[in-house]
């Protein structure tokens, strides 16, 4: 082999070299003008659609979250009702001292029997059931997680701590849980509600224990604490006004 001559070896580098480049293609990139037009305005609408969305999430969070002033109280109804529930906020997961209890709230009914006297069920424990709607459930609503708890936590709220309600959100939220009790005893027992007189709603309050590196000792004892008795009237019942105009149309 002549020094003028190529290696190859180099020879062999450059042929796969060039064989690659031979092979590659650039991917050509479709201008936005290159569209048709309905295609474009397609485009348009929809990045105009998200750019509105976006602005109007980021503003109701931001109104949700800001300190209270003249525009949110003025849209407060707006505000929380685009929020509640899927987009709540709030600092439970970092709250410096998180809930250490366990928190249930149970309902028994009086019905009234055919032969014209009453009797009082057992106790129906409602967090349980909402433990075993959710239970299994890679999906589970909204309403299946927080309709029970929720609805208890606004009850509590607007109640003092004689257990008077506090103007008309006491009030609402009484009649509110209740309802949702007697629509839970009505799928779970074979209760009829329209035979329902009353009922009553119970909550229980135990301390969570002590992990066991931990050296503190208190009372893990369920306390409980009953609720008066809640007259059940025909709007009270899942159906509502229609079971009331059914009961008027009857002769």
């Amino acid at each position: 082999m002549l020094p003028s001559d190529p290696a190859p070896e180099h020879d062999a580098e450059h042929d796969a070299l060039r064989a690659v480049r031979t092979a590659y293609v650039p991917t050509e990139s479709v201008r936005l003008g290159a569209l048709s037009l309905p295609a474009r305005m397609i485009i348009a609408v929809a990045v105009g659609a998200m750019a509105v969305l976006t602005v109007w999430h980021l503003t109701m969070i931001f109104l949700f979250v800001a300190p209270s002033n003249t525009l949110s109280e003025d849209y407060q109804d707006t505000v929380q009702g685009y929020i509640y529930p899927e987009f709540e906020q709030n600092w439970k997961l970092f709250a410096p001292n998180p809930l250490q209890r366990q928190e249930g709230l149970s309902v028994r009914a009086e019905v009234r029997e055919e032969d014209g006297g009453t009797r009082v069920t057992e106790w129906l424990d409602l967090g349980a059931l909402d433990v075993e709607g959710i239970r299994h459930n890679l999906l589970p609503s909204h309403t299946a997680q927080n309709l029970t708890r929720r609805a208890w936590d606004f009850y509590v709220g607007s109640h003092d701590e004689n257990g008077d309600p506090v103007g008309q959100r006491g009030e609402l939220s009484a009649s509110f849980v209740h309802r949702i009790a007697l629509m839970r005893l009505g799928e779970a027992t074979d209760v009829d509600l329209d035979d329902v007189e009353r009922v009553q709603l119970r909550s229980s309050t135990a301390r969570v224990p002590s992990p066991a590196w931990r050296r503190e000792d208190f009372d893990t004892a369920t306390s409980y604490e009953e609720l008066d008795w809640w007259v059940v009237t025909t709007e009270d019942l899942p159906r509502g006004a229609l079971a009331q105009d059914d009961e008027g149309e009857q002769p």
